[in-house]
């Protein structure tokens, strides 16, 4: 579907663009840095996390959480090389990891009504295995 490949674009983007703000000895500053180092964390995992819920619905949500976290690690541990003037953070690792699954809670239900407008509708008069008795209890 268009919308999923296009959601995946976007995933990867803002992949991309938290590995450079993470990663780049002098990152440029942005409107959040009032809000602290851990609200940078949190928006870019939770919104990498509703990127690619919506972009790969067949993943599972303990595999979304799984591969955003380890990339969290990883960039805590790239962090630790001196020659990037950055600070290693366990708590950064943890705040990536709270704020992805947090994402993947909150958007469970827009994932269920999502699904529900892609459903085919049922056609008038149609019956189920059971004879149409499903509607009625």
């Amino acid at each position: 579907m268009i919308l999923d490949r296009s959601l995946r674009l976007l995933f990867f983007a803002a992949l991309a663009i938290t590995l450079f703000m993470a990663l780049n000895p002098s990152p440029p500053a942005v409107i959040i840095d009032v809000w602290g180092d851990k609200a940078q964390h949190m928006l870019a995992f939770g919104s990498m996390a509703l990127l690619a819920r919506l972009g790969f619905p067949r993943a599972p949500n303990w595999l979304i959480l799984e591969r955003l976290s380890f990339i969290g690690a990883l960039i805590e541990v790239f962090q630790a090389i001196p020659s990037l003037h950055r600070d290693c953070d366990w708590k950064d690792w943890a705040a990536d990891t709270i704020a992805a699954g947090l994402a993947l809670l909150l958007v469970a239900p827009l994932r269920l009504w999502l699904a529900g407008r892609r459903a085919p509708r049922s056609t008038v008069g149609s019956t189920g295995s059971n004879g149409g008795s499903e509607d009625f209890g």
